[in-house]
């Protein structure tokens, strides 16, 4: 498609010739405290009667117990992949009496933990300071590293405790069980002159290897899906800050080539050659639409595609819909299980190419049949070094940021979050509605409400009493009420859209900081501690002029 030019790849993480560390020495990983029976007055009940249960089957029954007020018990999915898992670790004894999932009680175990929780809640002042000095100590003790001589921070150095898999909108997998990381299960990686951490008591290292090419502490496989884990280095480290830097960099340099890429595609849609006019449409459909490339999936997991995995199923056309004309309807399941619903008018002849790709198919056949992500991505670095979908999804991204941020005039924060959703809509970052949200926009509506009131009185006062100080006093209730109505439609309009990700992952963030610089707003109005922490070196480096 594009002259060749020399290829740069990056895999999971790998660091670049120029991020090889010489030394590496830590603790290793923090592992959560054994499991804790329950006390003998609080019973499982099944059938009605008490049950005592093995400590490994007690265990997970907590995991479930103290989920009972939320939705995902309500689901079928996740009960039955729960009662499946949990009967795998019961005693032979337990699987014979314990049936069925509708006889079990867990509601005395629930009211026990929702009373532990109120508990942790009223500690005093002095006990809540014996907490905070044990985290400062277990953060001393393993929340640090020496990197070649430098003291690092680390990321998540603490191990994720067993419990119930929860997933991303409709996942098949919800309700497993994520299982107890064991040191056996871990790899740990340091430098061979390093000391190297010792494993808790009784217990030895799956492996200690050497390797400076990785940018990890230490690695396991997780049981739900099979994929590896690892402990890194804190965002905010020196090689984080590099990587990041460059995938931020790899984005805006494709600003150079996308016009020729662009037309590229166009003259791939007219062809000979089916192989190519598919991925013309299918790089279209990256670009115009920030879609995911889209990997091939084992038979266990969620049935997620990306651009090059769609079906036939999951596009419908249309010739004519709501008033245009060549409008594509998609209708699919995306990463982490979230449905990427969306009616798009597109090009004529991308149109016309769509025709053709579905004819004489099946609803479950490829759309893309003479493509593949490899060989997609592959392309794209032909045409410029490090090109990937995902790079692809991170300059559009970055642009439509760059773009908003440009034409918004609105309230400041409003019309940053506007910005900053637009590319969530784009990347298609949903998220469920809090479950708070109604009862704090009742909160939010009523302090409105007593604004306005506020404002009312005052201006009654005004006219009886024709004082100065009266007619400030009305104008800061004025621009009071204004703030808290930005809140509010700031408030609804991210319902259901999930910020965050995009902001942390495809965004560059020298756009935001520069915005901020710009428009005088404090940059913790924007990120975070931990993301500030994260972009420190944008923040740093960024004036007001900058643009992506």
């Amino acid at each position: 498609m594009c002259q060749r030019e020399e290829v740069q790849t990056w895999e999971e993480g790998k660091s670049s010739d120029t991020q090889k560390w010489s030394s590496l020495e830590h603790k290793g990983p923090y592992f959560p405290p054994e499991y804790e029976p329950l006390p003998d007055n609080i019973c499982f009940y099944y059938d009605g009667q008490p049950m005592k249960l093995s400590p490994a089957t007690e265990e997970i029954v907590t995991f479930y117990a103290k989920m009972l007020d939320h939705e995902y018990t309500s689901k079928e999915v996740f009960q039955c992949n729960f009662f499946s898992d949990w009967k795998e670790e019961m005693t032979k004894e337990e699987r014979k009496l314990i049936k069925m999932l509708s006889k079990c009680d867990f509601s005395q175990i629930h009211k026990y933990f929702v009373e532990k929780s109120e508990e942790r809640k009223n500690m005093t002042k002095e006990e809540k300071q014996v907490l905070k000095e044990e985290a400062s100590r277990l953060m001393e003790e393993y929340g640090f590293c020496l990197l070649d001589g430098h003291r690092e921070k680390i990321g998540n150095f603490k191990l994720e405790p067993p419990g119930l898999f929860r997933g991303r909108g409709e996942h098949p997998k919800m309700g497993k069980l994520k299982k107890r990381i064991q040191p056996e299960d871990v790899t740990i990686n340091c430098s061979q002159d390093s000391k190297i951490p010792a494993p808790p008591a009784g217990h030895r290292w799956k492996r200690v290897q050497h390797d400076n090419t990785v940018t990890w502490l230490a690695s396991w496989l997780e049981n739900i899906h099979g994929r590896p884990k690892y402990i890194m280095l804190n965002p905010s480290s020196k090689l984080k800050g590099e990587k990041d830097w460059q995938k931020y960099e790899t984005a805006r340099r494709l600003k150079m080539k996308v016009d020729s890429i662009r037309k590229q595609y166009r003259r791939d849609w007219t062809s000979r050659e089916m192989k190519s006019r598919q991925r013309g449409v299918a790089i279209y459909f990256i670009d115009k639409l920030a879609l995911r490339a889209g990997n091939e999936k084992d038979d266990e997991s969620a049935d997620t595609v990306g651009c090059c995995s769609l079906r036939v199923e999951h596009i419908t056309l249309h010739r004519r819909l709501d008033g245009q004309e060549h409008v594509v309807e998609f209708d699919f399941l995306g990463k982490d299980s979230i449905r990427y619903y969306n009616k798009v008018p597109v090009e004529k002849q991308v149109f016309k190419n769509l025709k053709l790709f579905i004819k004489h198919k099946d609803p479950e056949d490829d759309l893309f049949d003479r493509i593949t992500t490899v060989k997609l991505n592959k392309t794209l670095n032909e045409c410029m070094p490090g090109l990937t979908a995902k790079v692809f999804r991170t300059f559009n991204a970055s642009t439509t940021l760059q773009d908003q941020l440009n034409k918004l005039t609105t309230g400041k924060i409003l019309s940053y979050n506007r910005a900053n959703r637009a590319v969530a809509i784009l990347c298609n970052h949903q998220r469920a509605a809090p479950k708070t949200f109604e009862k704090s926009m009742q909160l939010l509506q009523e302090k409105i409400q007593k604004k306005k009131e506020q404002i009312e009185e005052a201006k009654k006062e005004l006219k009886e009493a024709k004082k100065a100080h009266k007619d400030k006093a009305v104008q800061r209730l004025s621009e009071q009420l204004k703030k808290l109505q930005l809140q509010e439609t700031d408030r609804e309009e991210n319902k259901v859209i999930a910020l965050g990700t995009s902001k942390l992952n495809y965004l560059d963030p020298r756009i935001s900081v520069a915005w901020c610089k710009k428009h005088q707003v404090p940059v913790e109005k924007i990120y975070n501690k931990t993301q500030r922490d994260k972009f420190a070196w944008a923040i740093d480096m960024t004036d007001e002029n900058f643009q992506f």
